[in-house]
C-alpha cells in the first residue's frame, strides 16, 4: 500500500523526545502496567514528566548513575515487569555497554531502552554525540533495535513494544525533527521496512530522521536529473529487512545509505553485508553518514551540511555513484 509522505512540504516539525513522553502517559490513562526509570533530568524536563507526577508509584530517577539504572531495570523485568528506560543516548551505548550486554540481552528481559539525544543532537559537542551505538547493538544478541523515522512513527513505536517480547532498544533526537508520514494509515511492523516513495533508478535506504532528508534529496534528484528516486524507511536496524534491500538492489541497481550515525557499523555496514551475502556485489553502493573521525563542533544542521548529510549532499553524494555529476 502506498503511504503519504510530507516530502512536499519543506519543514513540518515534531519531537519525538516529547511524542515519547505524550504516548507512555497515554498508555498509563489507558491501564497499560509497565515501570519506567528514568537518568538526570531528562525525563522531568520533558513530557514524560507527567507520567513521573501522575503516577510516581512506578517511576524511579536514577540520578546520574546510568549503568544501575539499567541493571536495575533488568531486576525490575525479572520480577514480571514491563520497563521503559530513558536514558541519554551517548552514556546509554557507551557508559551503560556491560549492563545492557549482560544483564538485559544475556537475560532476554522485557526491557525498552528509550535512547535519547541520538547521532550529534546532545549540544554537548563530540563527547556527548551517540554515534558509535548501533554498531554495539548489531552485535549483542536479543536485541531488537528500533529507530522512528518521525515523532509519530516514535509513538507507535513505543505502543506497539509494550507487547513485544525480548529487549528492545528505541533510538531517538533530543529535537524537533520533521515528520515524514502525513497520517497513520500505514503498516508498521517492527522487522519490516516501509517503502515511502517509489522509484525505479537509485534506492535511498535511511533510519531515523534521516528518511525526511533521503526524501528531500530524491525530490531535488527528480527535478533536476529527471531520474526516478525509491526510499526506504529502515526504521528497524535489528533484524533488519534483508527482503526490501534485496529487493531494492535487484530493482533499481543503486543502493544508498544515509544515517546518523558513523559509517563504520551502523546502517551502512549492515546494508553492505546483506548485499554481499545474497551475491548484489555489484550494485552501485555508498554510505552517506559520519565518517570516521569525531565531528566537528556546531549547530546540528551545520554538522549535517559539513558532511554531506543534508538533502543537497544526500543529492549530490546519489548523482556521483550515477555518474551524472563529479
Amino acid at each position: 500500500m502506498a503511504v503519504k509522505t510530507t516530502f512536499d512540504f519543506d519543514q513540518m516539525l515534531s519531537n519525538a523526545r516529547e511524542a515519547f513522553g505524550e504516548e507512555l502517559y497515554n498508555m498509563a490513562k489507558d491501564g497499560l502496567d509497565f515501570v519506567f526509570t528514568y537518568s538526570d533530568n531528562v525525563a522531568p524536563s520533558s513530557s514524560a514528566g507527567k507520567v513521573i507526577k501522575e503516577f510516581p508509584e512506578r517511576c524511579f530517577n536514577f540520578g546520574i548513575a546510568e549503568p544501575g539504572q539499567v541493571g536495575a531495570s533488568c531486576g525490575m523485568a525479572l520480577a514480571g515487569e514491563v520497563v521503559y528506560a530513558q536514558v541519554m543516548g551517548p552514556f546509554l551505548s557507551l557508559r551503560s555497554a556491560d549492563q545492557i550486554h549482560t544483564d538485559i540481552a544475556y537475560n532476554d528481559v522485557n526491557v525498552r531502552l528509550i535512547g535519547t539525544h541520538a547521532g550529534v543532537t546532545a549540544g554537548g559537542g563530540p563527547t556527548h554525540n551517540c554515534i558509535a551505538d548501533l554498531a554495539l547493538y548489531h552485535a549483542i544478541p536479543n536485541l531488537t533495535v528500533v529507530v522512528p523515522a518521525d515523532a509519530r512513527q516514535c509513538q507507535r513505536a513505543v505502543r506497539a513494544s509494550h507487547s513485544f517480547q525480548g529487549p528492545m532498544v528505541i533510538r531517538i533526537d533530543r529535537a524537533g525533527m520533521p515528520a515524514v508520514y502525513a497520517d497513520d494509515d500505514y503498516e508498521f511492523e517492527f522487522g519490516k521496512a516501509i517503502e515511502t516513495k517509489p522509484g525505479s533508478d537509485v534506492t535511498l535506504i535511511a533510519t531515523g530522521s534521516p528518511t525526511y532528508w533521503a526524501l528531500m534529496g530524491a525530490k531535488k534528484l527528480e527535478e533536476e536529473y529527471g531520474i526516478s528516486v525509491r526510499v526506504v524507511d529502515m526504521h528497524t536496524i535489528k533484524p533488519i529487512d534483508k527482503d526490501m534491500i534485496v529487493k531494492a538492489a535487484k530493482e533499481t541497481g543503486n543502493i544508498i545509505t544515509v544515517e546518523e550515525h558513523s559509517i563504520n557499523g551502523g546502517l551502512g555496514s549492515q546494508v553492505a553485508e546483506v548485499l554481499l551475502e545474497a551475491g548484489c556485489g555489484n550494485v552501485g553502493f555508498k554510505r552517506v553518514g559520519l565518517p570516521d573521525e569525531f565531528a566537528v563542533l556546531g549547530e546540528t544542521d551545520a554538522i549535517y551540511h559539513y558532511y554531506g548529510m543534508d538533502p543537497e549532499g544526500i543529492a549530490k553524494t546519489t548523482a556521483q555513484v550515477l555518474g551524472l555529476a563529479k
